[in-house]
């Protein structure tokens, strides 16, 4: 479980994007971007990561962030079949997309071969209110893997992406 109260707990920015996830709290927001508080304190002083459409980024640009490796070789994973899918994880997490031009969120399960999944896609104004989102991470065999969220940078310099509580869980 991460709340990003006190670190990024392991996941790394992507070298290969355009800009970064920002570690950031409410109070500390700049014309009024983002959410008015985090999801795990519902507090001004509670921090999230986010990423912001801005005169520094053009519409387009990518801010990824990816977990540690996962693997499906852990023996307290319980594990579902449904059909001819294997599942075995879930991540849980929080997402807050609010503005008349906010980009895009993409969500990728990604193979230490670099085979990326979309799992999650979603473009522009979702509210001004923090939405919960449960994603299973499928697959069929035991290749390690990870979870990268990607932001899409917007048109509106007030417009931005955050995400908060991420949970990876080990349930169906």
């Amino acid at each position: 479980h991460c709340n990003f109260e006190f670190d990024l707990c392991g996941w790394k920015q992507d070298g290969n994007d355009d800009f970064d996830w920002n570690l950031r709290t409410s109070s500390t927001r700049k014309m009024h971007t983002g959410p008015a508080t985090d999801h795990t304190l519902q507090e001004p002083t509670g921090h999230y990561i986010f990423i912001k459409s801005s005169f520094l980024q053009l519409p387009g640009q990518k801010a990824r962030i990816s977990s540690p490796v996962l693997s499906r070789r852990n023996k307290d994973c319980k594990v579902c079949v449904v059909g001819a899918i294997v599942l075995c994880l879930q991540i849980l997490f929080y997402y807050h997309m609010s503005g008349a031009h906010v980009g895009s969120l993409i969500v990728y399960q990604r193979t230490t071969a670099k085979h990326e999944k979309i799992l999650f896609n979603l473009t522009g104004n979702q509210g001004n209110f923090w939405q919960r989102k449960v994603l299973t991470l499928a697959g069929d065999g035991d290749e390690d893997f990870q979870v990268v969220f990607e932001g899409i940078a917007g048109k509106g310099p007030k417009d931005g992406i955050a995400l908060d509580d991420l949970t990876l869980s080990k349930e169906c």
